[in-house]
């Protein structure tokens, strides 16, 4: 699709190979909400191992925006035949079309696959330019005859746009712990002594139930995981997905491909009883070139039960890890409120939706702003229960 009068052209790729790995990340660098799930080998590995293709109903249709043969802007743009994978929940609207004889599917989903973290989706140079993809994919899926468009946890850039450019915005919910500045936490006790006392109670209680098991832990990180240690991640992996009657999204070739193109992003813990593994997390962690130290909850599993491993293996391991690093902030991944308890805080996370009917778009709108409502009183609700100790005002700065 070219725009004569604007002088842009509009490229569509069905494969993300054909789109040059230094231009796109080059991209991704300037954008200020960057993530290691929209670099280039990540969206590849998840297409050329099988995880994220048509045949499990994510068809890449990657969208660049060329000025004088120069990539100004891009995006992750996949034709949906299902909403499994995408944490921004549209079932009732796949059903509303479906009771009025309509097809919902495919849809066009501008996201990284599987994966509920905020961040850049709409890669551009400028503002401009970013209005102008957003337009051109409007644009796009009205010709291609779609029913919508949605962009999952997009960055504020990419929501100014959107918003700008007609779409619908709707607000969900995460939970994010942040390493409080100016002072970082010196170490895992000192930030158990900003928390109330009972969640510093119920922390160690917990974390004493599975330390009494004789659970220990080990973490390795990016060329320190060996092909074993992957192995075992992907056994507990699988089996996690399999014991919910689901098979597991990511293949193990995709890990592989990890392993093997961004080592350097993935933290791995590994539980050990009586000197053999029964658990394993991994965690995600940004690239040195992003502007922000982020850790990012991504899985786990386990093959033996023990009370209270999984708030080991997902939250307080990784957590003094991250006080150890000095990172900036662990998100713990899509809902979960529970994730409060261990001082995870609420944020609000927006998607951008686009439907072709204007009908269902008029009732969808409305939908939204009733359920806009109920997410900033949910906010307000959870805010109101934080888990810090509430500072005595007369005491001195830094005192505890």
């Amino acid at each position: 699709m070219k725009n004569n009068h604007q002088e842009v052209v509009i490229r569509i790729h069905t494969d993300p190979t054909s789109i040059e790995e230094r231009e796109w990340d080059d991209l991704l660098a300037q954008q200020a909400q960057g993530s290691p799930f929209m670099r280039h080998a990540y969206l590849v590995a998840l297409h050329r191992s099988g995880s994220a293709i048509g045949r499990t109903g994510w068809n890449p249709a990657f969208v660049t925006l060329w000025r004088d043969d120069k990539l100004q802007a891009a995006c992750a743009l996949y034709l949906k035949t299902h909403s499994y994978g995408e944490y921004v929940f549209d079932w009732a609207w796949a059903n509303a079309y479906a009771e009025h004889g309509l097809e919902y599917y495919p849809k066009a989903v501008v996201a990284a696959p599987f994966t509920p973290v905020p961040g850049a989706r709409l890669l551009a140079r400028t503002p401009e330019d970013r209005l102008e993809l957003a337009r051109a994919l409007v644009a796009w899926c009205e010709a291609q005859g779609l029913s919508s468009l949605h962009l999952l946890f997009a960055a504020s850039e990419d929501v100014d746009a959107c918003r700008e450019a007609g779409l619908m915005l709707r607000h969900t919910v995460q939970f994010h712990w942040h390493n409080r500045l100016p002072q970082r936490y010196a170490d895992f006790d000192s930030f158990l002594a900003s928390l109330s006392q009972e969640k510093r109670k119920k922390i160690r209680q917990e974390r004493r139930k599975v330390t009494e098991a004789g659970v220990v832990f080990r973490s390795l990180q990016g060329q320190a995981i060996r092909d074993a240690d992957w192995d075992f991640f992907y056994r507990c992996y699988e089996r996690t997905y399999l014991e919910h009657g689901n098979a597991p999204y990511l293949t193990r070739d995709f890990f592989r491909r990890m392993q093997s193109e961004m080592a350097e992003n993935w933290l791995l813990f590994i539980a050990e009883r009586d000197n053999a593994p029964i658990a394993a997390s991994l965690i995600a962690l940004s690239s040195p070139n992003e502007r922000e130290r982020v850790a990012y909850g991504r899985y786990w599993g386990a093959l033996e039960r023990v009370d209270c491993l999984h708030f080991e293996a997902c939250y307080y391991q990784p957590l003094a890890w991250c006080i150890a690093h000095a990172i900036d902030r662990f998100e713990g991944g899509a809902q979960g409120e529970h994730k409060m308890a261990r001082a995870l805080m609420p944020v609000s996370t927006t998607s951008a939706h686009w439907l072709a009917r204007a009908d269902f778009s008029d009732a969808v709108e409305r939908f939204l702003e009733r359920e806009g409502s109920g997410i900033a009183d949910y906010m307000e609700h959870l805010e109101a229960r934080s888990p810090f100790r509430q500072e005595k005002a007369s005491a001195a700065p830094g005192e505890p």
